[in-house]
């Protein structure tokens, strides 16, 4: 508690995480004289309200009403789920921006290259990953009723957003689902400090008669670009393990991590953070894994190619990433009925197994904080939109006469 006293105490140092965990008592640094001052009150805005507008954005683009319609509703799941890196927080950095540099198209046609009954490779065209990634779920989804499984493999894709949404819609259709990513490197290598790997998420979803969905989506890192400005946003540090820079030294000054990752002065480490004492090489394994199954199949680039900087002029560049897709239907091997019966049972034994004494007192299981976030969010009436996304929105509607037209004041103004 003394050390937490200090006047510029490192909040990511891992005292205040030993004195958590391991003597149960909360340990944060002092808030500052005017803290209370500068803290921010998010204002809320309807769910329906923000997901009409992101449409409209697109719209603005030049987006096709499916388009549109189905971009929008991957960005707003992610807002309605709680992962607040992936929903409104992108709509102008990842896609309004990239639109506007010229290195992602908003209305291209995806086109299927090679196919058979079970199997699809797909070209996304560099046209909206939002766009393409449902696309090919529902084909996967409809292959896997006919024959018993469906797996599609996308090339020349883009930002795709939360992987959840993916293998969602395969449990809401009664199958397994699979889905993956790759991205602009951002992880080093076990003993390495170049970023090599994207965060790559894997992501399963899996039906359970809980009422929601067992959905495992997660990136391969410790941390994803998305969380860290997350952070940036609101103005906090880094946790110490989560980035590593050419010296070898853990990063924690988030602005600085943004910048240097550009420049490709530091990386994420992946799971199990750098070197090999915390299974680190676990997490660059299944990086490993998801990057060769985004670019073996598609012959697509990695590294460098998809990092979005032309190294020797600094201009953007296109990033074409590679997804993919796996649906299993349940059906082919029981009854829906039993198989999601099997799934709950074993989920709710976990969740009533012994608690730590040093806990929160409650065990999750994956998708269950999610499902937590959309009931609570829901009952608040809508998402908290923060100073800098209700900046961004007036930044996008100033941008486009069609949306100042429609939008001539927001909920926040």
């Amino acid at each position: 508690k003394d050390f937490a006293a200090t006047p510029g105490v490192d909040k990511s140092d891992i005292l205040f995480a030993i004195g958590s965990s391991v003597f149960g008592v909360d340990i944060a640094p002092p808030k500052t004289a005017n803290s209370d001052e500068e803290e921010e009150t998010p204002v809320i805005v309807d769910f329906d309200y923000m997901k009409q507008f992101m449409k409209d954005v697109f719209l603005s683009y030049g987006c096709t009403e499916d388009q549109a319609e189905i971009s929008s509703d991957v960005l707003i799941e992610a807002d309605k789920r709680g992962i607040d890196s992936h929903g409104l927080g992108r709509l102008k950095p990842i896609y309004c921006d990239r639109i506007d540099k010229g290195i992602l198209w908003a209305n291209k046609p995806i086109e299927i290259i090679k196919e058979t009954e079970t199997t699809a490779l797909v070209d996304g065209n560099l046209g909206l990953g939002l766009y393409i990634g449902p696309y090919c779920m529902r084909l996967a989804i409809e292959k896997a009723k006919k024959y018993g499984v469906g797996f599609v493999a996308v090339q020349r894709s883009t930002h795709y957003g939360i992987a959840g949404y993916y293998t969602s819609m395969a449990a809401d259709a009664g199958c397994v689902g699979l889905s993956g990513t790759n991205a602009r490197p951002s992880i080093a290598a076990t003993f390495g400090v170049e970023p090599m790997l994207g965060t790559n998420p894997l992501c399963f979803g899996i039906p359970s008669d809980d009422g929601f969905p067992f959905v495992i989506d997660c990136a391969t890192s410790v941390n994803q670009r998305g969380k860290i400005e997350k952070y940036a946003r609101e103005g906090v540090d880094t946790p110490r393990g989560a980035v590593i820079d050419n010296e070898g030294i853990e990063r924690t000054d988030t602005e600085g991590i943004l910048r240097d990752m550009v420049l490709g002065k530091c990386a994420l480490t992946p799971l199990g953070g750098a070197g090999d004492k915390m299974g680190g090489y676990k997490g660059y394994g299944w990086a490993t894994t998801v990057e060769l199954l985004c670019t073996a199949f598609q012959s697509g680039p990695f590294g460098d190619e998809i990092c979005g900087i032309d190294r020797s002029t600094g201009e953007p560049k296109p990033m074409p990433l590679g997804h993919f897709f796996l649906a299993i239907n349940i059906e082919s091997l029981c009854s829906l009925e039993t198989f999601k019966k099997n799934t709950g049972n074993l989920l709710r034994a976990l969740r009533q197994s012994r608690k730590s004494p040093k806990g929160p007192g409650r065990i999750w299981t994956a998708g269950e904080l999610e499902n937590d976030a959309r009931i609570s969010r829901t009952a608040q009436g809508g998402m908290k939109v923060p100073k800098v996304l209700q900046q961004n929105m007036i930044d996008l509607r100033d941008q486009h006469p069609d949306l100042k037209e429609k939008y001539g004041k927001f909920p926040f103004e």
